[in-house]
């Protein structure tokens, strides 16, 4: 059975993308830390990051840090921090989360969001794709 993003990424559940390109999606969290709180994927379908073939992990990464720089044009915050849990899903993702302090990366801090809100931050930060 596919994966939650697997099926995000085939278009078969709505998500508010960022950015996408043949091989990775961006879109951001439905319960997000922050706001701009994104998981970047590869579209194809591997559950542990250090199983990701080296090509498709450096350009995961590369892709990631096009998203970040789109995010932090946008949110306002010092950083935009990266983790990788690997648990929630079994699907590799990358959590790119605008933060001011270390602190501010808590999964307790996750919050629902409305769809309306997350449509509006995304279109916002969609902005700065160059």
């Amino acid at each position: 059975m596919a994966t939650l993003f697997t099926r995000i990424a085939k278009g078969e559940i709505p998500c508010h993308k960022i950015l996408e390109d043949e091989n990775y999606l961006a879109f951001l969290d439905v319960r997000p830390i922050n706001p701009g709180h994104t998981l970047v994927i590869p579209k194809k379908e591997i559950d542990y990051i250090f199983d990701v073939e080296d090509d498709l992990l450096s350009g995961l990464m590369v892709f990631a840090k096009k998203t970040a720089k789109m995010i932090k044009k946008e949110i306002s915050c010092k950083k935009v921090g990266m983790m990788v849990a690997g648990l929630e899903v079994p699907h590799v993702h990358i959590h790119l989360i605008p933060i001011m302090e270390v602190t501010d990366l808590n999964f307790a801090k996750a919050k629902p969001t409305l769809a309306e809100e997350l449509a509006k931050v995304a279109e916002q930060i969609r902005k700065h794709q160059k």
